[in-house]
Formats: structure tokens, sequence, C-alpha cells
């Protein structure tokens, strides 16, 4: 373990975006607090910024005071970029500068939860691989086609650290702790916050398609995985058979028996359901979203949509925060 009465402290930064997500800020900061505690030393110091320098509203209403903004000459260590709710939204260009300075200055720059797509508008992921929170993949992935996206709980690449936030900014926070201050104090810090099992970055950010929609059958399970890989494209049925080394009627069969629907009806909840999130997550016209979920043209869309959302595709955009009832 290093010797953590010499070690030096590391400067932390928080930017905070309204919004944002306070577990993965929580779940972030407590181990380093935690770390500090448990050495008995001030291994590591932090400041909390905002865009305008006032306190910044987090995703469950609470308030957060910041020590002010954040300028060029406040150059931590390493700044954590922290946004949630619909981060495609945030566009001040001031911050995008002030990021793009910071980082040229050898700050590590992290975006966390939504973040990575602060960074993203930033500049700051060209070449680099990333990661973002699941939820906000689909948008992602439409507003930057030529990024490296990948699908685990943080990324790091050089001096960008992208991670896809709620309890992801622990595992990450450890890690870093470890590579500061030895594994020791690492798991002592992880086991301060009930962290049983360690998680690396390349783990998966949900369960697997097997345990999220409760199914046994192997054919099943390779076609719910192709449906999610195929939004933009549908595949046919005769395709997700082959697949699945089924007939076509062995699949609508287990379809049935398992998800209590059929494959067209499975397919089309996933389609409808990643257009519902580039809905709220983008800017993207209700003809863009359409083709984007493999939807020929935008009437035959708006009527999927409002027959199984209950609401019209523009009534999802404008009540972002009131999740629509779905029908199955």
């Amino acid at each position: 373990m290093a010797d953590t009465d010499s070690a030096p402290s590391i400067s932390l930064g928080f930017l905070l975006i309204e919004d944002f997500a306070m577990l993965s800020y929580v779940s972030l900061i407590e181990p380093f607090r935690a770390a500090n505690t448990l050495s008995s030393t001030n291994l590591y110091g932090w400041r909390h910024y905002s865009v305008d320098g006032r306190p910044v509203r987090a995703s469950n209403g609470v308030d957060i005071v910041v020590d002010g903004m954040l300028e060029q000459d406040q150059v931590p260590d390493i700044l954590f970029v922290c946004a949630g709710g619909n981060p495609s939204a945030f566009r001040d260009r001031a911050t995008f500068a002030q990021l793009r300075r910071i980082a040229a200055r050898g700050t590590t720059v992290a975006g966390i939860s939504g973040g990575p797509y602060i960074l993203a508008r930033a500049g700051l992921l060209a070449g680099r691989r990333c990661t973002i929170h699941w939820e906000h993949e689909t948008a992602f992935r439409e507003a930057f086609p030529d990024l490296v996206v990948e699908g685990g709980l943080y990324v790091r690449d050089g001096n960008r650290i992208t991670c896809a936030g709620g309890i992801a900014g622990l595992d990450l926070a450890v890690e870093l702790i470890g590579e500061a201050h030895g594994p020791a104090l690492a798991a002592q810090v992880g086991e301060w916050h009930i962290r049983t099992q360690p998680r690396h970055g390349g783990g998966a950010q949900r369960p697997s398609l097997a345990r999220r929609y409760r199914v046994t059958h192997p054919g099943i399970v390779s076609c719910l995985a192709a449906m999610e890989a195929n939004i933009g494209e549908p595949l046919r049925p005769e395709d997700l058979a082959a697949q699945a080394n089924l007939s076509v009627r062995q699949l609508e069969r287990l379809f049935s028996a398992q998800l209590g629907r059929t494959i067209g009806q499975a397919y089309l909840r996933l389609r409808l359901e990643a257009a519902l999130r580039l809905l709220r997550e983008t800017e993207l016209s209700r003809l863009d979203v359409a083709m984007a979920c493999g939807f020929a043209d935008v009437s035959h869309f708006s009527r999927r949509f409002t027959a199984f959302f209950g609401i019209s595709p523009m009534q999802a955009r404008k009540a972002q925060n009131t999740p629509p009832p779905r029908r199955d």
C-alpha cells in the first residue's frame, strides 16, 4: 500500500449540470471521502462548480450549493462533469470552451451518467472510446455516429473517462483510489460501502437478456439480442427464426408462451421504446425518429406510438419528465 501519510492531496472538481443524477454524483464522491476518513489523511480535496456559480438543482429536486463558476485558472487533477435528465439539451458554448481549455492543460476530464454528452459536444471524445448510461445510448449514438461507444460501466481512454452513472461511480472511484493509494485502501473503501464484489469497467450495465425479459429459451434470447441490435432496420421473422435455428411457427409459440406476445409485438415494443428515448433526449424530427426506429413514414409511426403509449410523439416530447402509460 502506498504511504498515505506522505501522499499528496489529489484535487477533484465536480461540474454539476442542472438536473444532474444525484445517485451518480453521490456514489462517486463518497468513496473519496471514505478514503480520507479511513486513511486519516487528506488524500483528496474537492470543489463544486456550476455554469453560473449559482446552486444547482439535482434530479431529486435538492439544490446543491457550489463553490462558484468553473474558471480557467481552476485546474483540478480530475474534473467530473455530472449530468442527467436530458443532457442533449445542454448547449452552453462557454462551458464547452472552458472544458476544452481545462483538458488542454492536462486535467483528466470525466463525464458521469449524462456527462459524456457534454464531453462529446465539447469535442473531447473524438478518437476516444467511451460509454454512457444505457438509457441515453440510443440518442447518443444517433447524435455522435463517429464515436466508439461501448456498453460497459466506465471507460478510461488516456485522460478521458466516461462512466454510465448510477452506482458505477463507486466502482470507478474505488479503482482510482487503488491506483493512487494502493489496493488495501481501495478494498477498505469498498467494504465501507458494502461492496462485496468488485466490478470492472467492462462489466454490463444491465442484467442479461434472459433475466431482463424473464425468459429461458436460448432461441428467444438470441432473437431479442438481434432485435435490440437492429432497431433501425427490423429483421424479418424468418431471419430471426433462422438465427435461433427454429421455424417461424416454433419461435412464435415460444414468444407467446414466455413473453405473452407475438414476435411482431415484441419487436414493435422495442422500437417504440427506442423512439421514446430519442424523442426525449434529442432534437431529431419525428421523421428522423421514425426512420431511426424502422418506420417507413411519420403517419404510421405516430399511429403506432399513440396506440402503444396513449399519447402522441409530440406530447411525449413535451412531457419529458412524465413517463407515459405503456400498453401491452
